[in-house]
């Protein structure tokens, strides 16, 4: 079949529902998704707007008292495997929340005003889809806030591992997208107004292995599909070595996020439009061809 009507699965899905309901279940402090959550409601209360029901996406859904305005009805749809969830003791109750994938969204076109995708559209498998579902999902001149981990992201948990790996180098992060890339796809998907910039925010650590506390706090682990290979013993000593050839006088290291930020809105009569060619009445040759000492 063409891959463009079915892409590869290149996230492994129950890798992927697994990593957000360990992070969920974990004592961590989610520092990330703090940040994020109080970025998102920065962006929010900039548009003069009001909205009357939101969806969110992902784990920054428990975030959502920081994020939306009062008085939004919302609807949050964690990302995890309910079922699963349920098999293993945790229970469903009769209002919990929905359990889905952003390529595969159940909800009916024009459902809601706003659509809030936080810290998981770096993992999905069909992400130019799932930007278009999203929009299609949206009200007329609904407004889209996305956010994914880009480019850059771990690059010195990165560069750790692949020297740990010495001569058997294994994909231990899956790779990110770049801030033009996304760019680029969230004009693709149909949003007006487009809207895509970056982020960067550092970390200090006095060890590799808080940065692996807080990505599983995160819920934002490898999730690619395919076979994982023993590390075998000698890992974590070679880890404690990569990161002291790095660690600074203090004995830490520094570690970035890149933060992508998306913002789009659905199509509506009533949105600025360009003018169109031609139908200017002043003639920039002219205005450039005026001697400015008059």
């Amino acid at each position: 079949m063409n891959n463009d009507v079915n892409p590869p699965e290149i996230f492994d899905r129950r890798r992927r529902h697994a990593l957000r309901a360990r992070g969920a279940g974990r004592a961590g402090d989610h520092f990330l998704w703090h940040h994020i959550a109080q970025d998102m409601a920065e962006r929010l209360s900039a548009v003069t707007r009001t909205f009357e029901h939101a969806l969110i996406l992902g784990p920054i859904g428990r975030w959502q008292g920081e994020i939306l305005p009062p008085n939004v009805t919302c609807t949050l749809a964690p990302l995890r495997d309910a079922a699963a969830e349920a098999k293993a003791g945790a229970g469903a109750a009769d209002d919990a929340p929905v359990a889905l994938e952003e390529d595969r969204l159940p909800f009916t076109p024009g459902s809601f005003d706003l659509v809030i995708s936080a810290g998981t559209l770096d993992s999905v498998n069909d992400l130019p889809g799932a930007l278009i579902q999203i929009r299609r999902l949206l009200r007329p001149d609904g407004l889209f806030l996305g956010h994914m981990f880009g480019a850059g992201t771990l690059g010195t948990l990165k560069a750790m591992l692949l020297e740990a790996d010495a001569d058997r180098v294994t994909p231990h992060i899956h790779p990110q997208i770049d801030l033009r890339s996304a760019a680029d796809l969230i004009v693709r998907a149909g949003f007006t107004l487009p809207v895509a910039d970056q982020d960067i925010s550092t970390v200090r650590y006095g060890n590799w292995r808080s940065i692996i506390s807080d990505i599983r706090d995160a819920g934002v682990g490898n999730a690619l599909a395919g076979p994982r290979n023993y590390l075998g013993k000698a890992m974590p000593a070679r880890l404690d070595h990569a990161f002291a050839a790095r660690a600074d006088a203090q004995g830490k290291v520094t570690e970035s996020f890149a933060h992508i930020y998306l913002s789009g809105w659905a199509p509506s009569e009533n949105q600025p439009r360009p003018a169109k060619r031609g139908s200017g009445q002043v003639s920039l040759a002219d205005i450039l061809s005026k001697d400015p000492a008059g």
